[in-house]
């Protein structure tokens, strides 16, 4: 029996607005913002029980491959969180300071 290699395999894949592991539920901002905070692959595969070690590198390849895409993609999304921060603020200030009063008490503990 003759094993042939696999010359291309593809790892993300791009839904609605989104991009993903492919076949998980695992958004592909997960694993680049964990390798931008230092951590390796087999750690970002440990921290998410459903990824392989080869579904982290391929990921990690992607972002690589593809920085100023994904780069951009990133920026957009922390505009769009800081913009849905700002009308939580605005609709309900009284969540709003639980929220982070809640974020800021769990951030000491750690």
């Amino acid at each position: 029996m003759t094993l042939a290699p696999t010359l291309t395999k593809q790892y993300i894949e791009k839904q609605d607005k989104g991009y993903w592991i492919e076949g998980t539920r695992i958004s592909l901002d997960s694993v680049v913002y964990c390798f931008l905070n230092g951590e390796s692959p087999e750690s970002i595969a440990h921290s998410f029980p459903l990824l392989s070690l080869e579904q982290a590198y391929g990921a990690i390849t992607f972002y690589l491959a593809n920085r100023q895409l994904v780069d951009a993609y990133l920026k957009d999304g922390e505009a769009e969180f800081q913009r849905l921060q700002q009308s939580c603020n605005e609709k309900s200030p009284l969540l709003y300071q639980k929220l982070k009063a809640a974020q800021a008490q769990k951030q000491s503990a750690v």
